[in-house]
């Protein structure tokens, strides 16, 4: 009869053979000391225990789960929605798992993908505020203010107190030029007390109204009361870049980028700034993140033509003008670089069409203005 101490000595080899490892200990146990690290804060030591215990039981939803919210929590965010997508196909439909996907792309500045996670949720959980305002705050940050005002208005006088609801209204009325509705968000603000919201709002509405000394006056305000208020330094830089100040510009372009790297007009105008200072890399880093936030946004992507030009790749300026003037043909400063190209490239009779394309809208804009 085999001895036992032998029969263990061949079965390690063999395993080890195989590339396993023998141990005597449950998986069970790793989960709990992952568990207990999570729980006391300290993911980096959970992480690794959570990848060991996925070893030994790969269909363990909640601890992929559990993975997805320590690497979230450490900020590796891709690695975090890769574990959650696994989770989901093991357990499609879970909404805790749902949301963290969710919250991981929004976290991630991938506001479009985030986007289409908290409006999927948002038609399954229709009475889920939070869920509601997360898909609110992703439109507005793609500029669909028509979207925010259709989702948010059905709230406005069930959630009359809230001020999450005023605000992320308030602010989609008011870049759609509802001005009047837009000042009772404001004025709901208001009645709470002086806040940097209600004077970020007010900057807006006299933006919109393009005063903008008294616009910065707000901006300004509303810094002095809450200085990480998300998108204020983004205003106060647009409403001095709109007074010709383009080193304050500048300057508050930057501030917004260090609180919030994803914000998107920050990012756009910052790297026009930029273009104009030659530093042609620090531009387009910024306008890859912009575009990262609005995919296909046609101001973003006629920069990154301008700096394909300026760089000498005329190929790929030609390519994403042509997109550009496909898209919204009326885009005369798209018309006049593609023009460039053109004749650059020794295509005078397509240099040709596209100055006379510009001459002609040039011509209606001025006929338009003059009404």
């Amino acid at each position: 009869m085999l001895d036992h101490r032998l029969f263990l000595h061949v079965a390690v080899a063999v395993l080890a053979a195989c590339g396993l490892s023998y141990s005597q200990e449950s998986p069970e146990p790793i989960l709990q000391r992952a568990i207990a690290l999570h729980q006391s804060g300290d993911v980096e030591r959970a992480i690794p225990q959570y990848r060991a215990y996925l070893k030994a039981r790969p269909d363990h939803v909640d601890a992929r789960s559990n993975l997805g919210a320590a690497l979230a929590s450490s900020g590796r965010y891709e690695e975090a929605i890769t574990e959650y997508r696994e989770a989901l196909k093991r357990r499609p439909g879970d909404p805790r798992i749902w949301r963290n996907l969710a919250l991981a792309f929004y976290k991630s500045g991938q506001i479009s993908e985030a986007a289409a996670e908290f409006s999927h949720l948002h038609e399954s959980q229709p009475a889920d505020l939070q869920v509601t305002l997360l898909l609110a705050d992703c439109w507005l940050r793609q500029g669909l203010d028509r979207k925010v005002i259709d989702l948010l208005t059905p709230l406005e006088s069930r959630q009359a107190s809230d001020l999450a609801v005023a605000y992320l209204l308030g602010t989609a009325l008011l870049h759609d030029k509802q001005i009047e509705r837009g000042q009772q968000m404001i004025d709901r603000i208001l009645r709470n007390g002086d806040s940097a919201e209600a004077h970020l709002l007010l900057g807006t509405a006299k933006m919109t109204a393009m005063d903008f000394p008294a616009a910065i006056a707000d901006f300004e305000k509303a810094v002095e009361l809450n200085p990480h208020l998300p998108d204020v330094y983004s205003f106060l830089g647009l409403a001095h870049k709109e007074s010709g100040d383009m080193d304050a510009a500048r300057a508050d372009f930057q501030k917004e980028i260090e609180q919030n790297p994803n914000d998107f007009e920050s990012n756009l105008n910052l790297a026009v700034l930029l273009k104009q200072d030659q530093d042609l890399d620090g531009a387009r880093k910024l306008l890859d993140r912009a575009l990262r936030v609005r995919p296909g946004d046609l101001g973003a992507l006629y920069q990154v033509a301008t700096l394909d030009l300026g760089a000498g790749r005329i190929n790929e300026a030609r390519m994403g003008l042509e997109k550009i003037v496909k898209q919204a043909p009326a885009f005369v400063e798209a018309h006049i670089s593609l023009a460039t190209v053109y004749y650059r490239l020794k295509r005078k009779e397509d240099g040709d069409r596209e100055k006379a394309l510009v001459l002609k809208l040039t011509a209606e804009r001025e006929a338009k203005s003059a009404k």
